[in-house]
């Protein structure tokens, strides 16, 4: 199922831009006019094997420790590109949306994107981004939330 398909059956507002090519969630704040601490930046790890769907501020970067500490897992690390090419093929490298269900995984979210009201992330290219309310991506994503992210 793709994006605007999920969207549209949950019943949730959003708004679909077009911008100039944003290859990070910061030039995304700066295409879309707003804070980064309101972009979603996706950040999928492996922990003990398993893919998982991070959910952080643009503004924010991962504690991995701290990640680690809460998952409880053994082993953390980053997914590599060519796993990002394999888990995400219909998305550009770095776009995919912040919503682990679209690609068979979980969603923490960091507890610092309770912040804002409104948030935007990509739409599965670097040209595209959504626009929603918090509230309705909680709906979408269906997130644990967790405490993982560390202002820049």
């Amino acid at each position: 199922m793709n994006l605007p398909s999920l969207l549209d059956e949950m019943g949730v507002n959003y708004r679909l831009s077009r911008h100039d090519t944003a290859y990070t969630a910061a030039d995304l704040a700066h295409a879309e006019h707003i804070p980064g601490r309101k972009v979603i930046k996706p950040v999928v790890i492996k922990a003990d094997g398993q893919f998982v769907m991070c959910a952080v501020p643009a503004s924010h970067r991962i504690d991995l420790d701290a990640l680690r500490a809460q998952l409880q897992a053994n082993d953390i690390e980053l997914a590599d590109e060519m796993e990002l090419a394999r888990i995400f093929p219909e998305c550009e490298i770095g776009a995919e949306p912040p919503i682990g269900r679209l690609f068979g995984m979980p969603t923490l979210m960091d507890e610092s994107l309770f912040a804002d009201d409104r948030v935007t992330f990509q739409a599965g290219t670097h040209q595209d981004a959504v626009t929603m309310t918090l509230a309705d991506f909680r709906k979408v994503a269906s997130p644990e939330v967790a405490y993982f992210g560390k202002h820049l």
